[in-house]
């Protein structure tokens, strides 16, 4: 069976990587694998010219080439060793994960939608939508807990970098998706939505 790709999108902690791990559950690990947009973004000082950090929400920071190229392969049905980003130092790490192709592809990232030759090797895609002011007070208490940021820094950056690129990239990307959903509606709203979802990621492998 050729492995079907599902691409998760949607702005920087809109519960687009919880939906991704939610899916991953419940379909087993048998199923299921997770390829993450923030494990190819360029080191920061260590990219091409033109290329790399420090905007991090900006698709410049990202090594489109590298993560299609992977993907592909997983597509094909091949192993790969997937880079693995460290958020504290802005640099990969030097050790990598060996990653297996599974019935299913998880890919999870804000920008995966508005690169188009990524976005071709979807099957399916979604789109989580959450307000500025939730993503933000989700940020803040994630980076400084998870990433080594202080509460200043990340204001900052989200004020000058995450929010601007979101409007200008990220949002519109919505329109390539094949399904949109809110995770700030009610608890039964989400479920719903998450069952239909994990129907249809279930249809393409049948």
């Amino acid at each position: 069976m050729t492995p079907k790709v599902v691409g998760i999108s949607g702005g920087s902690c809109s519960g687009k990587s919880t939906l991704a791990a939610h899916i991953y559950e419940a379909l087993g690990p048998e199923q299921c694998v997770i390829l993450p947009q923030d494990d190819y973004f360029f080191g920061y000082g260590d990219a091409p010219e033109g290329k790399g950090g420090p905007n991090f929400d900006h698709p410049d920071a990202v090594d489109f080439d590298k993560m299609c190229a992977q993907l592909s392969l997983l597509k094909q049905g091949a192993s790969i060793q997937r880079p693995l980003y460290d958020f504290p130092t802005h640099m990969p790490k030097l050790e990598t994960q060996l990653t297996e192709p599974r019935p299913i592809i998880l890919v999870d990232g804000i920008l995966i939608l508005h690169h188009a030759p990524l976005r071709e090797l979807f099957d399916l895609s979604v789109f989580v939508r959450c307000d500025s002011a939730v993503r933000f007070e989700r940020r803040l208490e994630r980076d400084v807990r998870e990433r080594g940021r202080t509460a200043d820094s990340v204001r900052e950056a989200f004020a000058n970098q995450v929010d601007p690129m979101h409007d200008k990239f990220v949002e519109p990307s919505q329109t390539h998706a094949d399904i949109v959903i809110n995770s700030q509606q009610s608890k039964t709203a989400v479920t719903s939505d998450f069952s239909a979802i994990v129907k249809s990621i279930t249809d393409i492998i049948q």
